[in-house]
């Protein structure tokens, strides 16, 4: 039986026990998020609800500058989307953008 024979049985062999080797499922357990959104009559508000602290805390929008203004958040939303793979609908992107802008950022009201 030659060398590459011999290689390629082991391989095979070693494929077929990790085929048969048990998985086991792994959880964590994560503490309780003590930040919610802002609640908002702001289409936006349900939308980031479903979306936004689907993937991180509230707690997030908090450390974000009061002073950003619409392209900041703007430019947020479609980092989630487009770097960090967050599912949101591109037409759900304005209203987030809207409710997050008016709620967190400089068009606050005073």
């Amino acid at each position: 039986m030659s060398r590459t024979s011999i290689v390629a049985i082991i391989a095979v062999a070693s494929l077929l026990a990790l085929g048969t080797a048990t998985a086991t499922t792994k959880s964590i357990r994560l503490p309780a998020d003590g930040v919610q959104l802002k609640s908002s009559s702001l289409p936006g508000f349900n939308t980031a609800v479903h979306n936004c602290v689907a993937c991180h805390s509230a707690e997030y929008m908090l450390y974000q500058p009061p002073t950003a203004a619409r392209p900041y958040w703007d430019s947020m939303v479609k980092r989630m989307k487009v770097v960090f793979k967050a599912p949101i609908d591109d037409a759900d992107m304005p209203a987030i953008v809207d409710y997050l802008v008016k709620t967190y950022g400089n068009e606050q009201p005073k």
